[in-house]
């Protein structure tokens, strides 16, 4: 697929989208808000009590099947708060399930409340504040959210190794962003990417994934590590314990939907030589 064709999806979305309720920033269409609706009626009939992984899981089973829509943030215009649960991207699909599963633990389950959770883990200082403000980069979605209380990133100490962690691949392709037709967000964004270089990160080698997969729990977030120089993760899923194995629960860009991997994740990764391993965060 060419990179114009990856942009007309989100095209589609902008001239599509209507605002939502109550915030002026948010947008979505009929059909997703129908869809959110369901999906927050959900909530009261879990188990509150349960821990926050098992209801990770709980809800992102009820997603299997959602179409799998790349680029539904990259809209043009100012920066807007893109609720699209039609469509998803591996990230999207992560960010809503990590919203209302956060919700249900707190016994919430009204849209004003998702806008402002979903808001919290998008952006930086978890309030849409332009572009530039959205967390881009995965490793540094990890490491922000860290910052907030949200969840913790124990790659390490389940035995992961240094990760060289240097992504520049957005301001280096500007063309593929509409956004970055501004010199200034280009330069808010290179000194986004100077701060995560300036981390220490750790990641689980692909050959050593079946080693630790023992100590991930069904509900963990999983990134996965790229061989790319410029680039810090290809994909982002959730860890699905099956028959004493670890497979991902993702919104699946090869089969078009949300699923679960035939196979375990260590071999999952096997078979793709841009992906050399993971980094593994718990929600709090």
């Amino acid at each position: 697929m060419n990179k114009l064709s990856k942009t007309i999806p989100g095209l589609i979305l902008f001239f599509l989208l209507l605002p939502c309720f109550g915030n002026a920033q948010t947008v979505c269409t009929p059909e997703s808000r129908a869809r959110l609706e369901k999906a927050l009626a959900l909530l009261p009939t879990l188990d509150a009590n349960s821990s926050i992984n098992e209801l990770v899981f709980d809800i992102g089973k009820s997603f299997m099947g959602t179409p799998y829509v790349e680029k539904t943030l990259e809209i043009p215009g100012p920066e807007q708060l893109v609720i699209d649960l039609q469509g998803v991207d591996c990230t999207t699909y992560l960010e809503t399930v990590v919203t209302l599963a956060r919700m249900a633990k707190e016994g919430k389950n009204d849209f004003e409340t998702f806008e402002k959770e979903l808001e919290l883990v998008r952006y930086r200082s978890g309030k849409n504040e332009g572009y530039p403000s959205r967390l881009h980069y995965f490793s540094d979605w990890i490491a922000i959210n860290e910052e907030k209380g949200i969840l913790t990133d124990i790659t390490e100490q389940i035995g992961g190794i240094p990760y060289e962690n240097k992504p520049t691949f957005m301001t280096e392709n500007p063309q593929f962003y509409p956004q970055l037709s501004n010199r200034e967000n280009v330069e808010q964004l290179q000194n986004i990417e100077a701060l995560i270089r300036l981390r220490d990160y750790y990641f689980i080698p692909k050959d050593q994934i079946s080693a630790h997969e023992n100590q991930i729990q069904s509900g963990d977030l999983i990134a996965i590590t790229t061989s790319i120089s410029n680039l810090d993760m290809v994909h982002v899923g959730f860890a699905v314990e099956q028959n004493g194995r670890i497979h991902l629960m993702h919104a699946s860009s090869a089969n078009q939907e949300v699923e679960i991997s035939e196979k375990p994740l260590h071999d999952y990764l096997a078979g793709n030589r841009s992906q050399s391993g993971i980094m593994v965060a718990r929600l709090k």
